[in-house]
């Protein structure tokens, strides 16, 4: 069994079945991206592993957590969840009343439980990791696309997940920008560091380990990317 599994799970809206009985694992230590053409259910499946959505029918299990389909998983469950997988957003979702080492910082003093002045010295350490240290005290409008989607990525470590979800990190930056905050997700690959990637990017797709294709809420195949049909590995 994967660290994340994924059993049998399907999810309507209205009579729309936008998930269809998918079955997954997600290895420990391995970066798995999730592909396909538009509206085939990749960011929906993507939602479902932290609660963000509810599913309609089968299991998710993270770790030592599972999530219950039609709302049943207890509210505590979701948090522990939560907690065990961070999650970054194509619209970067910064307070933009905070700095990048305040943004870094919240999840470490409301989540953890940190004193101010260790979680400052954590937080800093986790915006030297993808290379703003210097940009500590800037806000999210003082920031590029890419810097911002850089410190979402801090934020997102700061909790120590073991998982990271990312849902198309790099598809509202420009080619620079998607270039600096591709490197930082290989760096994360190279640290053996678990993620879940949403991807339209064609780099992001050939530097994972595994590639699920998705198609009209199912899986169409899955496999090392070199073993993927072409016709379904993204484009530049």
């Amino acid at each position: 069994m994967g660290m994340i599994s994924i059993q049998n799970v399907s999810k309507y809206r209205g009579t729309n079945r936008v998930l269809n009985e998918v079955t997954l694992q997600f290895a420990q230590g391995e970066l798995t991206a999730l592909v396909g053409p538009s509206g085939g259910g990749k960011s929906t499946l993507l939602r479902c592993l932290n609660g963000l959505e509810e599913f309609s029918s089968g299991s998710i299990q993270i770790a030592s957590h599972r999530l219950l389909p039609n709302g049943a998983t207890p509210k505590a469950e979701i948090l522990a969840v939560r907690k065990t997988v961070g999650m970054v957003f194509q619209q970067f979702h910064l307070f933009p009343h905070l700095s990048a080492l305040e943004n870094v910082k919240m999840g470490l003093v409301h989540v953890l439980g940190e004193k101010e002045e260790i979680a400052t010295t954590k937080a800093l350490s986790l915006l030297e990791r993808v290379g703003l240290k210097h940009k500590a005290d800037a806000k999210p409008e003082q920031l590029s696309g890419g810097q911002q989607q850089r410190v979402a990525i801090a934020r997102a470590l700061a909790v120590n997940p073991l998982a990271i979800l990312f849902d198309e990190p790099t598809s509202a930056l420009d080619p620079q920008m998607a270039k600096e905050v591709t490197a930082v997700i290989m760096e994360l690959a190279k640290q053996g560091q678990t993620m879940v990637v949403v991807t339209h990017s064609p780099e992001l797709a050939r530097m994972a380990n595994t590639l699920h294709v998705m198609v009209a809420g199912k899986i169409a195949f899955s496999g090392p990317p070199s073993e993927v049909p072409h016709e379904y590995i993204p484009k530049a």
